[in-house]
């Protein structure tokens, strides 16, 4: 038994759907019928993301294409007012397994990657009954978003998108003949270039730009896939293979130097899935971000995060190392004093610098940022570079753009558990885990004859939290909530403990010190030397061979010691 069902001909072609054995028989009558029928242009639409999709499709059929499509795709096609053609009347063969077979056929495919100008390429899609495929618009299951959703396995697999990538790839293969569309910013353009009646050459060029961004999409899609299923069986191990995507934000002015060319990107990786960090603020006011901004910004953000959230922090940071830091907890609950103790810790390092918060600033801080004069001078409005912070108040924000036409104003979400961090170096790159430690994760051994009392411990697990933010060799002088000084990216540490008296001045009396990593040297350097300024506890990881000089130059001095086991360098 043999049946045959031709498509009505108000379309400019025939397609034909065969069922039955003797399929070479009704391949040559359609055939015939094409000789007498002129080729149309058609359009596959099949969306995951259905953006502006109904859109795409009344603009290709206003233009004469044909519009071809899959499941919800097609039906809302339809329902829309263009004339919709299943796949199913194209490939002659239903959706099957749920939905995982529908467009993975010769029909599609040998549609796609037909070379128009070889004969044999066309000879053998006509054998076959095939028709040429022009466009094809499609994007992908939102895997990325089921596993950020907290998708169980079975359903994050189930978002595995396969005759897509095999669509979107056939159809890039193929650009110098076929347009392949994966973002809807793109459908506009696709719409106007058409209608625009392009140069040879300026359409092959526009084919193969969409051709580039249809690569890159399904390697993005796959990275991520990739990504997931370590998590699931890597067992925390490096991956053996690493692809981590990419997305422009915004072409810089230039790098750290006008000479340098710059860019940059956020990271469409699951790790960053919370869309969290300074890639992706909300920038409010002010001059465009610039490369240095962004490192600083990221730096000042970083370690006001450190903080909890219940003790209101501002950081100041200058060249991506804190100058200045301070929690209301150490000014009598009152952030606005934060802030100031803050500034003065060095009011000259702190102009031209970065501000961060871990809290809301409201109209009062807005002001107070706003007015503040230099202690240097006393007359000398603050200047800064950038305010950042996880929110605004809709009246802090309006004083806060008060300040400066120039001042960058970014909205930032927190970042929030262990993240990984990737830095090149010559013909490679360096993974590791973020430093994530926090006091609360460790102890504070005294290993001294004097103990730190509760308020040296707590200004102890301050000045520890700072110095992971400060470049090695790293210093931190500090009192309750309050950095008084520090010493940073020194070759040797006992000048950078030198440097972070100097700054502390007067108030190193009674203060702590903590260390990035152990004293080499105790007598007549880095621990004598404190000691002798007036520094009353000091901590570091401890874990060198003269430990116990360090233990003895303190007992000498009356200083508390103590050992955190856990160093904190920074390169």
């Amino acid at each position: 038994m043999r049946a045959t069902m031709v498509m009505p001909t108000a379309r400019a072609s025939t397609w034909t759907r065969t069922f039955g054995t003797d399929r070479a028989a009704t391949r040559t009558r359609a055939r015939r019928a094409r000789v007498v029928v002129e080729a149309s242009k058609r359009a596959l639409v099949s969306v995951s993301d259905k953006t502006k999709m109904t859109e795409l499709a009344g603009g290709l059929a206003a233009l004469g294409y044909e519009i071809v499509s899959t499941g919800g795709s097609a039906s809302a096609i339809e329902k829309s007012g263009t004339a919709v053609t299943s796949v199913d009347r194209v490939t002659g063969f239903p959706e099957m397994l749920d939905g995982r077979v529908k467009t993975l056929h010769p029909g599609v495919h040998g549609g796609i990657l037909a070379k128009r100008e070889d004969a044999s390429h066309m000879e053998a899609i006509a054998k076959h009954g095939i028709d040429t495929i022009d466009i094809v618009a499609v994007n992908l299951y939102p895997f990325r978003e089921t596993v950020a959703g907290g998708g169980d396995f079975a359903k994050c697999v189930e978002n595995i998108d396969i005759g897509g990538p095999a669509m979107i790839r056939a159809a890039a293969k193929n650009h110098p003949h076929v347009y392949v569309v994966v973002d809807p910013s793109d459908y506009d353009k696709l719409i106007e270039h058409l209608k625009s009646s392009p140069s040879a050459e300026d359409d092959l060029k526009f084919k193969r730009e969409l051709a580039w961004k249809a690569f890159q999409h399904c390697a993005s899609y796959d990275s991520v896939v990739a990504e997931y299923l370590w998590s699931q069986i890597g067992g925390g191990a490096p991956a053996p293979e690493l692809s981590v995507p990419m997305t422009l934000t915004a072409a810089l002015r230039y790098g750290e130097n006008p000479h340098q060319p710059a860019a940059v990107y956020a990271d469409g990786s699951l790790a960053e899935a919370a869309g969290e960090g300074v890639a992706r603020s909300i920038q409010h006011h002010g001059k465009e971000m610039s490369y240095n901004n962004y490192l600083d910004a990221d730096a000042a953000y970083g370690c006001a995060c450190d903080y909890p959230t219940s003790d209101p922090t501002c950081v100041i940071v200058k060249h991506t190392n804190p100058c200045g830091i301070a929690s209301a907890s150490g000014a009598g609950g009152d952030l606005l004093e934060a802030y100031r103790m803050a500034v003065r810790a060095d009011p000259i390092s702190a102009f031209g610098g970065i501000v961060a918060f871990n809290c809301t600033v409201d109209a009062d801080m807005a002001r107070e940022i706003r007015e503040f004069r230099s202690p240097t001078d006393g007359e000398t409005r603050m200047f800064y570079e950038i305010v950042i912070a996880p929110s605004y108040t809709p009246e802090g924000l309006e004083v806060l753009k008060g300040k400066s036409k120039t001042l960058r104003i970014l909205e930032t979400k927190p970042r929030s558990g262990a993240t990984k961090s990737l830095r090149q170096v010559g013909g490679g790159w360096l993974e590791q885990a973020s430093d994530s430690l926090v006091p609360e994760d460790i102890v504070f051994e005294p290993v001294s004859d004097v103990k730190p009392t509760p308020e040296q411990l707590e200004a102890l697990k301050f000045a520890w939290r700072a110095v992971k933010h400060v470049k090695s060799n790293a210093i931190t002088v500090a009192t309750k909530g309050r950095l008084l000084g520090m010493g940073s990216g020194q070759p040797n540490r006992v000048n950078s403990v030198r440097i972070a008296l100097e700054k502390a001045g007067d108030e190193t009396e009674g203060s702590v010190l903590a260390s990035d990593a152990f004293f080499p040297f105790a007598w007549g350097d880095s621990v004598e030397i404190a000691c002798q300024a007036g520094v009353k506890a000091i901590a570091h990881p401890g874990g060198s061979m003269r430990d116990q000089d360090a233990i003895d130059v303190c007992n000498k001095y009356g200083v508390a010691l103590v050992t955190t086991g856990h160093r904190h360098f920074r390169h």
